[in-house]
């Protein structure tokens, strides 16, 4: 890997150790060196030049006081890094915490501005707030749920169940179709921007290997055959919209006429690298997002000699 993908890359020790005490864990909330990162309905406080806005505890106390969610995401340099969910709110730019000190806006809007390492503590922060909104009710009796050790933990409240929920990630397969020769698979979903094209994707069904995955949503989508020993794995990245892990391959296939599903594809084709090194990157035809893994995997293809 030259690179971490965009939203890969976390700097923080995340003290795994340490979240379990809760007497440190009180301590950090109320140390003026903390640093506090506010989010609002998945949406991350930045300023006008468009850098993250990290607020010290000592102004953000009122913050942490009205806080839906406090998560604990780690250390650097020894200082207390946490995130606080402050959705309820109606008008976050009201709050004086907030006041001047920029915009909410959403993370895909901005995430290719900055650096890699910046963007996935980002990334970390609103995958753990997602997962805590969704979870207060313990899915196997349905009581109430708390967060503990720091807020990686929801713990049911119901003493007779007392069953631990951990933040959820769901894996998804990616992969980039070629032929050997030149030439790869794109496809487009209605849904998508007008003329974006992209990679293949799924999510992994349970009682399968990832490579399994690859090859039967290749199948399904378009109707390629393709041997599991012909899978390659290429990289990985969080994608927290809202809470999945893309797991990136190649897949060496020879080229055959596709058979789209049209309820998961309004289209797939079979496109040169001429064809992609000039795109025109318009509403006829564009890659897709330079943030997203797929276009990682387009672009090393791209690349190979």
């Amino acid at each position: 890997m030259r690179i971490h993908n965009f939203y890969a890359g976390v700097r923080l020790d995340r003290a795994d150790a340490l979240r379990g005490d809760t007497e440190w864990i009180a301590a950090q909330l109320t140390a003026s060196t903390t640093r506090v990162l506010p989010l609002w309905r998945s949406q991350h406080l930045v300023t006008a030049d468009i850098r993250p806005v990290w607020l010290p505890r000592d102004d953000a106390a009122g913050l942490l006081d009205i806080a839906e969610h406090v998560v604990f995401l780690g250390l650097e340099d020894g200082v207390a890094h946490v995130t606080v969910d402050i959705s309820h709110h109606e008008t976050p730019e009201s709050l004086v915490e907030i006041a001047e000190r920029g915009t909410f806006r959403d993370l895909r809007e901005f995430g290719p501005l900055l650096a890699r390492h910046e963007g996935a503590v980002l990334a970390y922060a609103r995958g753990l707030l997602h997962w805590h909104r969704r979870h207060l009710f313990c899915g196997v009796c349905g009581a109430a749920t708390e967060s503990t050790r720091g807020g990686h933990v929801r713990l049911c409240g119901n003493e007779s169940c007392g069953t631990q929920h951990f933040p959820r990630t769901d894996p998804a397969v990616i992969m980039l179709i070629h032929d050997g020769a030149g030439a790869c698979v794109l496809g487009r979903q209605a849904s998508w921007p007008p003329g974006m094209h992209s990679t293949l994707a799924g999510f992994v069904e349970p009682g399968e290997s990832l490579e399994e995955a690859v090859a039967r949503e290749i199948q399904e989508e378009v109707g390629l055959k393709v041997p599991v020993n012909q899978i390659v794995y290429h990289s990985s990245q969080p994608w927290p919209f809202p809470s999945s892990l893309m797991l990136g391959f190649h897949a060496h296939c020879r080229r055959a006429d596709l058979k789209v599903d049209p309820v998961e594809l309004e289209s797939a084709a079979w496109f040169s690298r001429d064809e992609l090194l000039n795109s025109p990157e318009d509403e006829k035809f564009k890659l897709p997002r330079k943030d997203s893994i797929a276009r990682r995997l387009i672009e090393d293809w791209l690349a190979e000699v």
